[in-house]
């Protein structure tokens, strides 16, 4: 798609988010059966030890949608606090 729609200075970019704290994640521990402190802990197991907040997911939207990111696209940004660099056991 930001091969597509780049002559029309329309620049597409992909988030990937990793855990997040969201009433979704929560709902899943439950069908799940998990106690949600285990599910929120394992969640955290990456470098910056623990699930991303929403906001932090929304500042990531912000960024590509704003100036900062004029030249960029074509582009996955990750967010996630690491988890793509390694797992931190505690």
């Amino acid at each position: 798609m930001a091969l597509d729609y780049s002559s029309a200075n329309i620049r597409v970019n992909c988030i990937r988010p990793g855990d997040t704290d969201t009433p979704m994640l929560r709902a899943e521990a439950a069908e799940l059966g998990e106690p949600l402190d285990g599910f929120l802990r394992q969640a955290g197991g990456r470098p910056l030890g623990r699930a991303g907040k929403p906001e932090e997911i929304a500042q990531a939207a912000l960024f590509l949608a704003g100036e900062a990111s004029s030249f960029v696209a074509g582009a996955t940004l990750v967010v996630n606090g690491g988890g793509l660099a390694g797992r931190r056991d505690r």
